[in-house]
């Protein structure tokens, strides 16, 4: 494969584009796994016997496996083959699939969940990685990330809608078996579509490496969530959160002394790579915790089913869509940060609007809000992992692509666990005073435990009482919200100016003219190696097919 002439990238064919599409499929599949599971749980419940806790550990442990391997697979596709590994995912992620659709037992399914969570992680680096093999030109790649990225988005807010909808016609598991027939179009069509790649020079697998790392993150993950669940401080997840910043030290400690590491360090030099995964987290840190309360104010405020729930989803997928197909090509006119920015205002003024929902403004406030915060947030999602990827070197760009789904996993985590805790904090602070009497000492405890403890202690009251009592609690809910909302519209307000600062230097997409990206002359843009290829490319990416 012979590069291109300065200032003529090489144009994508139908063929990589077919191949975009192979690659959006699982894609879709993997975010919608993420979220299907809400409208099964009271089925699992039912079927399996399990536990409120056993039930947390079903919808927790996939995001868990996930997070906890994504650098390692995104590190190991560099090594063995981003498409082989992909392939090896996609029989492994149908076969888990069978067996959790299939499960007789929640040990069974938990297991089944681990292994589907593995797969996943297997998954999600090769996808966004070989999109830059696939697309030289900046343009066009900055079109198929934006792609990339409304296949998993779009995933995530169908999954509630999708699950809802199979539940009407099938038993829990048809939820798992819709991954069977995607798996099998990727095992197809992959290996006719997708261009193999890998770095020849790559030395083997540290296995400490990988150790540290599922240390690192795993527990971290785990502590932030727990401690978000809760409103009480308690140790174990405390003591998780020290056992995971401790192996992360020990972590970077020996990336920085062997020959060959799991995560290459050096990526962060590039202050395009950190500014856009700085930005990239932070922005994921307001739209989980925005998920979060969405659903709880659909179903607990508004007291829709968990179908019809799911279906209010459906609007900010196509804001979604809208976005990511706008920011590329706005990209191309203006610079990325400019346009981020941009884009992170109209987000903080739809956030900002939420704040204000009462109980006369009630849905459709909130809703236009919600649709003008997602649109908005669109340019940071695309483009800063355009910037996280092709700002790295073509045979780290596994290890960029694991990093950027790393810090998502990082901000979805601390989203819920930061700002779940203010809405919690802020509600039990409240609903205290708003309690009507007559309620028992063990029901007002449940009350103001949490909004949902609140509607259970609701349905076994009758009259008046429980009308006021439902009162009380989705005013508290709401006092709680609409701070976290004005938090999280200051927070967008913060990572504009950010990105701004640290992300100016680069011009419009496809006007760096062929040359290599200049960051002003200053060192800290070194890493920026995504102009300068190895010489060696011909090498790592052997014909198509």
């Amino acid at each position: 494969m012979s590069p291109a002439e300065p200032g003529a990238p090489v144009r994508a064919t139908p063929r990589q584009w077919a191949g975009l599409i192979v690659l959006a499929l699982p894609t879709m599949l993997l975010s919608l796994d993420l979220t299907v599971l809400y409208m099964a749980i009271p089925h699992l419940g039912a079927d399996l016997g399990a536990s409120t806790t056993e039930l947390l550990w079903i919808m927790d442990i996939y995001g868990f496996m996930v997070a906890g391997f994504l650098i390692t697979m995104g590190t190991f596709g560099d090594r063995i083959g981003r498409r082989r590994l992909l392939l090896i995912g996609a029989v492994a992620f149908g076969a888990a699939s069978v067996i959790a659709a299939f499960s007789v037992s929640t040990e069974m399914l938990i297991a089944a969940r681990v292994l589907l969570g593995i797969a996943g992680a297997m998954l999600m680096p090769p996808t966004l990685a070989l999109i830059t093999v696939m697309f030289k030109d900046p343009k066009q790649r900055s079109m198929a990330v934006a792609v990339w990225l409304m296949s998993f988005t779009v995933g995530g807010v169908l999954g509630p809608a999708v699950g809802g909808l199979l539940l009407e016609f099938f038993w829990w598991g048809s939820v798992f078996l819709l991954a069977v027939p995607v798996m099998a179009v990727l095992l197809v069509a992959g290996p006719f579509l997708l261009p193999e790649y890998r770095d020849s020079s790559a030395g083997r697998m540290d296995l400490v490496s990988v150790a540290l790392s599922l240390t690192a993150i795993l527990p971290v993950v785990y502590g932030m969530k727990e401690i978000a669940a809760d409103a009480a401080v308690r140790a174990v997840p405390l003591l998780a959160l020290a056992v995971g910043l401790a192996a992360g030290a020990l972590f970077v400690y020996r990336q920085r002394r062997i020959a060959h590491p799991l995560l290459d360090l050096s990526l962060f030099s590039s202050r395009t790579f950190t500014g856009a995964l700085l930005a990239l987290l932070l922005g994921q840190v307001v739209f989980y915790s925005f998920t979060y309360h969405f659903t709880q104010f659909m179903q607990l405020v508004q007291g829709l089913s968990p179908f019809a729930a799911g279906l209010w989803f459906i609007p900010l997928g196509i804001a979604s869509v809208v976005g990511a197909t706008a920011a590329p090509i706005l990209a191309a006119k203006y610079p990325p940060a400019t346009v981020i920015g941009a884009g992170l205002a109209l987000c903080a003024l739809g956030f900002g609007a939420m704040a204000f929902v009462g109980p006369a403004s009630g849905l459709v406030l909130f809703m236009t809000g919600a649709v003008v915060g997602i649109l908005g947030a669109q340019p940071l999602l695309a483009l800063s992992t355009d910037m996280v990827v092709s700002s790295a070197p073509p045979e780290r760009t596994g290890t960029a692509s694991g990093m950027s789904e790393t810090g998502a996993e990082f901000g979805a985590a601390m989203g819920i666990a930061t700002f779940g805790s203010l809405g919690a904090a802020i509600y039990a602070s409240r609903v205290g005073g708003l309690l009507p009497e007559g309620l028992s000492a063990e029901e007002a405890e449940s009350a103001q435990g949490s909004f949902a403890g609140l509607i259970g202690v609701v349905e076994g009251l009758s009259g008046p009482l429980a009308d006021q009592v439902l009162a009380a609690g989705r005013e508290a809910f709401m006092s709680g919200m609409n701070a976290v909302m004005l938090v999280s519209a200051l927070l967008m307000l913060g990572t504009a100016g950010m990105v701004v600062v640290l992300l100016r230097h680069l011009p419009p997409i496809g006007h760096e003219d062929g040359a290599p990206e200049e960051d002003s002359g200053e060192s800290g843009a070194a890493g920026d190696a995504a102009a300068a290829e190895p010489d060696r490319r011909g090498d790592d990416v052997p014909t198509q097919g």
